[in-house]
Parts: C-alpha cells; sequence; structure tokens
C-alpha cells in the first residue's frame, strides 16, 4: 500500500483556488500574489492558447505534483519476520605477530593463522542467519571492530580487511574479554557468549586474564577459548630441517580455566579442519528467545511527482518562449 510520510501537508493542495477566490482589489494590492511576468509573456504572444484553460490545467497539475512529491509518498511492502531466536556472539580474534606463522594447511598449501582463520571463520558468521554478532580485535590493546549487528557481511569484511600488527604485536587476552563484557552489559537480555581465539598468552593490557575472569563470571558471560597452532612444524636452517612446536608460547592452561569458569569449553586448532569442527560444535549452543517482531519494508517514491513536475514546468516554458524566439526572427 501507499502512504504519506508527511500526509498534512496534501492540506495545500487547495491553496492556489483560495488565491484564485480571492476579490480583485486584495489580489491587486498583495505584492506576493500578482505574478506579472507570467501574464505579460502570455499577453505578448497574442496567440489563442493564452486565452484557453489548457495553461492554467496545466500549472494546476504541476501543483499537485509538487504537493504530492512533499508530503512523501511511500510504498509500504509486505510484513517481513524478524528471526525471534538467535544468539548473542562475541567474536575476539588475535591479531598479534605470532599469527603471522604459517603452519595452517588450508587446502593443498600453508598459509598462516590468520589467513587460514580469515577462510574457517568467515564460513561460521556466513551461517548466523538469526544472530547478532560483534567482532573485537585484540594485540597490544583490544578495540571493538563491529559494535552487535545481524549485518553479517559487514563483519565478515571487516575481518577479511584486518592485518596483523594493526594494534601492536603482543597479546591483551586480558583486554579483550573486559571489552567484551562491557560491551555485552549494555544489553539486558542476552546469552552473552564470547567466542576468543588466540595463537599466545598474555604479554600486554591493562588488566589481567584472572581480573578479567572475575568479571566475565558476575556479568554471567559464557566464553568459549579456542587455542590455534599446529603442534609440529619443519624448520630449515643452515644445519638441515627440524622439528619444532610452534604453539610453545600456547597458554592453554589458561584459556581452559577461563572456559570453565564461565560455563564455556576449551577447543584446540591444530589445522584448518579442527578448526571447522569446533565452529560446527558451536553451533549447538542454545538460542536465545525473543519476542515475535516485524517489519515492513519502506520504499521512497517521491522522485516520480517530482520528475513528472519538472518535466512538465520545462515544456511549459519552452512552449511559452517559442513563439517569442520566431517572433524575433521574423523582425530580423
Amino acid at each position: 500500500m501507499i502512504s504519506f510520510a508527511w500526509f498534512w501537508l496534501l492540506l495545500a493542495l487547495p491553496l492556489p483556488l483560495l488565491v484564485y477566490w480571492l476579490p480583485a482589489k486584495k489580489r491587486q494590492s498583495s505584492v506576493a500574489l500578482q505574478v506579472p511576468k507570467l501574464m505579460t509573456l502570455e499577453q505578448s504572444t497574442g496567440s489563442q492558447q493564452s486565452k484557453s484553460k489548457a495553461p492554467l490545467i496545466l500549472l494546476s497539475v504541476i501543483w499537485l505534483l509538487l504537493v504530492l512529491a512533499a508530503a512523501r509518498p511511500q510504498w509500504l511492502g509486505d510484513a517481513v519476520n524478524i528471526p525471534t531466536e538467535g544468539r548473542e556472539l562475541m567474536i575476539a580474534v588475535d591479531l598479534s605477530g605470532s599469527m603471522q606463522v604459517e603452519d595452517m594447511s588450508l587446502g593443498n598449501r600453508m598459509v598462516n593463522r590468520l589467513d587460514m582463520l580469515k577462510v574457517v571463520l568467515g564460513d561460521f558468521i556466513e551461517r548466523r542467519v538469526s544472530d547478532r554478532l560483534g567482532l573485537i580485535f585484540f594485540a597490544d590493546d583490544a578495540y571493538m571492530q563491529t559494535p552487535m549487528t545481524f549485518d553479517r557481511e559487514t563483519v565478515q569484511q571487516m575481518l577479511d580487511e584486518s592485518v596483523l600488527g594493526l594494534v601492536g604485536k603482543k597479546t591483551a587476552i586480558g583486554d579483550a574479554i573486559a571489552l567484551a563484557v562491557k560491551r555485552f552489559d549494555q544489553k539486558q537480555k542476552s546469552n552473552r557468549v564470547l567466542v576468543l581465539v588466540t595463537d599466545g598468552q598474555n604479554t600486554a593490557g591493562k588488566i589481567t586474564p584472572e581480573q578479567a575472569l572475575e568479571v566475565a563470571i558476575a556479568k554471567k558471560v559464557t566464553i568459549y577459548t579456542i587455542g590455534i597452532g599446529a603442534d609440529v612444524m619443519l624448520e630449515r636452517s643452515l644445519f638441515g630441517t627440524r622439528k619444532v612446536n610452534p604453539s610453545s608460547e600456547l597458554d592453554e592452561k589458561t584459556l581452559t580455566n577461563i572456559a570453565e569458569q564461565t560455563g564455556g569449553q576449551y577447543f584446540r586448532a591444530r589445522d584448518s579442519e579442527s578448526m571447522a569442527e569446533i565452529y560446527r560444535l558451536l553451533d549447538q549452543l542454545e538460542p536465545i528467545e525473543q519476542e515475535q517482531q516485524q517489519m515492513r519494508p519502506l520504499t521512497a517514491l517521491f522522485y516520480w511527482p517530482l520528475s513528472l513536475a519538472l518535466l512538465l514546468a520545462f515544456s511549459y516554458l519552452l512552449w511559452l518562449s517559442r513563439p517569442k524566439a520566431l517572433l524575433g526572427k521574423n523582425n530580423g
């Protein structure tokens, strides 16, 4: 159906009739209501068209279209149900320097941890149709990249555009948890789930993981921690090839304690397949119950009457000026 945002502006439709019906003396005494240029131009043509009612009808149609455009007509679409069940998920991603280690297999090639995370986490984000997502990046500090939103494409874009070293090279796990808890605290009814992905231990930040954990427990935030990194990687040197553990700095004890104390779970991701499996397990989180909501999309239509009014006005001005131009040629 069609509705008007400013319906009261339609009251201006009979305004030209009120001006036309004013007594002649009042119209002459009121400068604001005089249109001498238009009258003079019509009289100078000397044609029969000026005496007809066609110009008056045309001007009336233009006025009608302008008033309709000013009233902002809009098409009110069919009601669309907003998802009634969903999760409140905050995702915290580690952007420290160690995330550049190329120990993750993706397809048939080795990539660094962040590139693998973008692909696998991107698939997880794509499946969150009825969830509200937020994105936090942390290294030396933690900052909110994307607040809670249903716009999965924006969250995915922000993740894809992330680069290592954006916020430093260290790891502030405590700050990331504290920031998530703070943003969750702004919403009263929420299941408050944080998914924290890191490959190291807390080496920076103003808040320790233990302090952040106390706040998370008090605010009833469930934290799922994911430790990322392979167990074995071949390292080449001048003395040959040797096996090393690229995840030696991963603090699994702290991550496990954080998850267990908040009612969550700790996962270990050694490759892209195990990371994908972790996200499939996270799909089984209990959804939050919300009230049924509906929205009706609005499509603006004001540009249709406005464009038609401008086209008619321009055509009318051309029609009025055409006899005058021909008269000038004949005199020459």
